[in-house]
């Protein structure tokens, strides 16, 4: 059975679930892996406030017997300690730049709280369950999947190009001490206090950054994915993955848009 997911709940809830399929019967789950990964999304500098409010804890609902998995769905959920959804305030008007005003057209509400509490970026955390319970699965085979900040604010931090994605390579597990070194989740640190000074001049100005990041697989084996169906080939599904998070606005795998501009 491949593996799947489903992740369910609101931001202001009572909890945020994921329901794995498809792990295997008899892998030892590593819950603290997760909940470092949980703390890892939390931190970061610059994150909002809410942040300051939950402390996210993994607990495990199915699926598990003794601390080894059985074979049947895998749910995992964290508790919202602000759980006020049924006293939050009505918002009739809809805010720019988000999903309120095509979300309350579909759904046929006229309240934009109906939908930007499903479609909160607080419906990450339960992705990161269930990234880091599949890595949990993954490091038996010796796989490893790390990534950077490359940049933020148009601030570079891997100098020169590419030496993060050697640095991974070479070494997974030192790259990521050295990234996790940095406030930032740099693995060049140069520019650092660059970026600290930009996020706090945007904060400032009640302002957003863009930024990039690089995620690099290392021990995976060849013939992932399909040549036979569209809907198969690995690049497809991976960008499927990333442009379905919050705010992603783009996707490059191998040279990306390099290749246009090569012969």
């Amino acid at each position: 059975m491949a593996l799947s997911f489903t992740t369910a709940g609101e931001s202001h809830g009572p909890a945020v679930i994921a329901t794995l399929f498809g792990i295997p019967f008899g892998h030892a789950l590593d819950t603290a892996w997760i909940n470092a990964q949980l703390k890892r999304r939390q931190g970061g500098y610059g994150r909002g406030g809410r942040q300051n409010v939950e402390t996210d804890v993994v607990e495990i609902l199915s699926g598990l017997r003794r601390g080894i998995t059985i074979g049947s769905p895998l749910t995992l959920m964290i508790p919202n300690r602000d759980h006020r959804i049924d006293k939050a305030p009505d918002l009739p008007n809809v805010r720019p730049g988000h999903v309120d005003l095509a979300g309350v057209m579909k759904i046929g509400s006229r309240n934009a709280r109906d939908v930007l509490e499903r479609a909160s970026a607080r419906e990450t955390a339960a992705r990161v369950m269930a990234g880091a319970a599949c890595q949990s699965l993954l490091h038996d085979f010796g796989i490893t999947v790390t990534a950077h900040v490359l940049s933020i604010g148009g601030i570079d931090a891997d100098q020169p190009y590419g030496e993060g994605l050697r640095a991974i390579c070479n070494n997974p597990g030192e790259a990521v001490r050295q990234r996790d070194g940095s406030n930032l989740y740099t693995l060049d640190t140069s520019n650092d206090d660059a970026i600290r000074s930009t996020i706090d001049q945007a904060k400032h100005d009640g302002d957003t950054l863009g930024g990039s990041i690089e995620i690099v697989a290392t021990g995976l084996p060849p013939g992932l994915g399909s040549h036979n169906q569209h809907d198969a080939r690995l690049d497809g599904r991976i960008a499927l993955a990333l442009m379905s998070i919050q705010a992603m606005k783009g996707v490059e795998i191998g040279m990306g848009a390099q290749a246009a501009r090569t012969r």
